[in-house]
């Protein structure tokens, strides 16, 4: 017998698009959102909206200022350096228990993914290459099996994602960060975890130092 799907709320269909427009760039850092305004956009009342920016608020992805109102997150170099020691501790995690826990439907998911991240390549599509990537780390960090570490990976990741671009805008780094992938997914297969950490934690750095310097170039 099939199992029930959670029923999905209108709070919580209003968090998945705002969470959606916010990490694909549509709602800029600082960009005001404004209830009334979002309440005659998607046709609902301000209860759901209200709950769903309370969501985000909480999930790092905005900030609420007493007075004002609520603004898209502006992440500082500080903010960043937190984001990328949370990834490199969680993902290694995720790593490091990976051999107990790898089956072959893991294993073929990760290298579906490494394909799809070539298609990506191939097409010069840095957008979807992107969504595709959080896919793959987000992967890595389930095989470690533990929800309290999974449920921390997702607040995070949902502040990555924002800025996740940055760190893919030169055309090399977006090859390299390929090449990465493969050596971290290949030595995941193989049972080598230290291998695989090592090469997650460079791939990380690179990215963290990709998008600092992104940042400092825009103020």
């Amino acid at each position: 017998m099939p199992k029930n799907r959670p029923i999905q709320t209108i709070a919580d269909q209003v968090y998945a698009i705002l969470r959606k427009n916010i990490c694909n760039g549509l709602y800029a850092p600082g960009y005001w959102l404004q209830e009334a305004e979002l309440c005659e956009q998607l046709g609902v009342s301000r209860s759901p909206v209200r709950e769903a920016l309370l969501r985000l608020a909480s999930d790092g992805l905005l900030v609420s200022i007493p007075n004002k109102g609520t603004f898209v997150k502006e992440f500082t170099c500080k903010d960043i350096d937190e984001i990328f020691d949370m990834r490199v501790l969680l993902e290694g995690y995720g790593i490091r228990n990976s051999r107990a826990n790898l089956t072959s439907t893991h294993i073929q998911r990760l290298l579906d993914i490494l394909e799809d991240l070539q298609t990506m390549i191939d097409a010069g599509d840095l957008d979807a290459y992107a969504r595709v990537d959080e896919q793959l780390h987000n992967e890595i960090v389930s095989l470690g099996n533990n929800s309290i570490v999974s449920s921390a990976y997702y607040r995070v990741g949902s502040m990555n994602q924002q800025f996740r671009v940055l760190s893919l805008n030169i055309r090399q780094r977006f090859e390299e960060s390929q090449d990465e992938h493969r050596q971290v997914i290949h030595a995941i297969i193989r049972g080598d975890a230290e291998l695989a950490e090592s090469v997650n934690r460079r791939h990380l750095e690179l990215a963290r130092s990709c998008i600092k310097e992104q940042l400092e170039k825009k103020k």
